[in-house]
């Protein structure tokens, strides 16, 4: 009897294992989606904007196989305590990247109207890829505390969600003025924004994950919460 408990015992953290790797998997096409998606709109490579919107099913799909994997191993399994923890909070994580994949096909679509209308000069390029390059290492750094649940990287990226605001924010404003100062820019300039915009909900998806690592950690929702108390909890010693 003990050697049968054992025998599944090994069997379900192989699950387990194998869920966690398939997250991975998944988090690792939705990194490329979004960088060749800003990638692509930087350099006006129209062939790289129609591969991130044909691959986005790719990303679908994966969503729907891991959740499926989760309701077989809550079915068969009845996991308890930390495991049920792992199995409800990936369930949350691959939504949260599917939308990611979302966000990507969405920046590859504005890009390719921006680029087959008259290619007029193009504003805030730059601080597109900064705020571009500040939200694909986030969705990086979460999927690393993801497989070391580290709680304390998650709680950092938390708190990094306010930079992407904040550089969000400084781009309407620069693009504001930008229309203002010439009108036959406008077209362009909002199409921008919605990049711009897909780039900062990136980043609020990203924050999502880390709140699922803290729970998978310490076993708190932290969702809804202030950064300090959040902080508190992570830090807080279990006994």
């Amino acid at each position: 009897m003990v050697a049968l408990n054992e025998h599944v015992s090994k069997k379900f953290d192989a699950e387990l294992e194998s869920l966690r790797s398939r997250v991975m998997q998944m988090g690792g096409l939705v990194e490329t989606q979004i960088t060749t998606a800003i990638d692509s709109f930087m350099s006006g490579d129209l062939d790289r904007m129609e591969q991130v919107i044909a691959d986005d099913h790719q990303v679908n799909g994966l969503e729907v196989s891991i959740d499926d994997d989760c309701a077989h191993i809550v079915a068969r399994r009845q996991p308890t305590a930390g495991d049920l923890r792992m199995v409800m909070a990936v369930s949350k994580i691959v939504t949260d990247l599917e939308r990611v994949g979302d966000e990507a096909s969405k920046i590859a679509r504005m890009a390719r109207e921006i680029y087959q209308r008259d290619r007029l000069q193009i504003p805030r390029l730059t601080d597109v890829r900064k705020i571009g390059s500040i939200g694909v290492a986030m969705l990086r750094d979460v999927l690393d505390a993801f497989v070391r649940l580290d709680a304390n990287e998650a709680a950092r990226i938390v708190r990094e969600d306010a930079t992407v605001d904040d550089h969000f924010r400084g781009i309407m404003r620069q693009l504001v003025t930008y229309m203002m100062e010439d009108p036959r820019t406008i077209t362009t300039a909002l199409d921008i924004v919605f990049i711009a915009k897909s780039i900062e909900r990136i980043g609020d998806h990203a924050k999502n994950i880390a709140e699922s690592v803290i729970y998978i950690v310490k076993g708190q929702d932290v969702r809804h919460i202030a950064i300090d108390q959040l902080e508190r909890t992570v830090n807080a010693v279990d006994h």
